[in-house]
């Protein structure tokens, strides 16, 4: 990708991600990364264009850091785990109304972040379900693709306003509320001893 519009992706995303995508019109976008709007169109057909690329962009990265950490955990617990901390950090900065900006204004650009949420998110859950149950710290009778989508759902409902109105709940205290529930759920025994002493020790770091 050309480097230079690398770089207004990057810098356009964090101002989307900061004020929202609606009220930003494009002459706030150019002035706020100090250059033309014409610079802008050079590389990008029009704002749609521009937000579905840094979707696109953002899906991208998601998907190699996940794929990452799957690799490098110690079994499905940690994994989901470190799965959960990359969530937290990369919505915590994201304000809420980007979501029903995307939703109403950018179908395009919403229908890339649900195909991502629904076949590489519920892909790399169903994966930990079965990597879980082989390892023998996830209840055998799990059934990996419903405890998969139950995932994805759950936070489709987090990110719903009407179900958990902002800023009274943050995404990060609901998120690790679900994961903890959903984790609680899916260990058998050893897998619960292992899940305690993990909690215990995050608490004490």
């Amino acid at each position: 990708m050309d480097e230079k519009k690398l770089e207004i992706l990057e810098r356009a995303s964090a101002v989307y991600m900061k004020y929202g995508i609606k009220t930003v019109t494009m002459d706030d976008l150019a002035r706020e990364l100090g250059i033309s709007k014409k610079t802008i169109y050079k590389y990008f057909d029009d704002k749609n264009d521009l937000v579905r690329s840094i979707i696109e962009m953002k899906v991208s990265m998601d998907a190699a850091i996940c794929v990452n950490c799957m690799q490098n955990s110690e079994n499905a617990i940690d994994d989901l785990f470190n799965l959960s901390k990359l969530v937290v950090e990369h919505f915590s900065n994201i304000n809420p109304a980007v979501f029903y900006d995307l939703r109403k204004y950018h179908p395009d650009a919403w229908g890339v972040m649900e195909k991502h949420k629904w076949e590489f998110v519920q892909s790399m859950i169903q994966e930990n379900v079965e990597r879980g149950i082989k390892e023998n710290i996830y209840r055998k009778s799990l059934h990996p693709e419903i405890m998969s989508r139950l995932y994805v759902s759950s936070t489709d409902a987090i990110l719903n306003s009407n179900i958990f109105p902002w800023p009274e709940f943050k995404f990060q205290e609901v998120f690790i509320e679900m994961i903890h529930f959903q984790l609680y759920g899916m260990v058998n025994d050893e897998g619960r001893k292992y899940l305690k002493q993990k909690l215990q020790n995050e608490t004490n770091v």
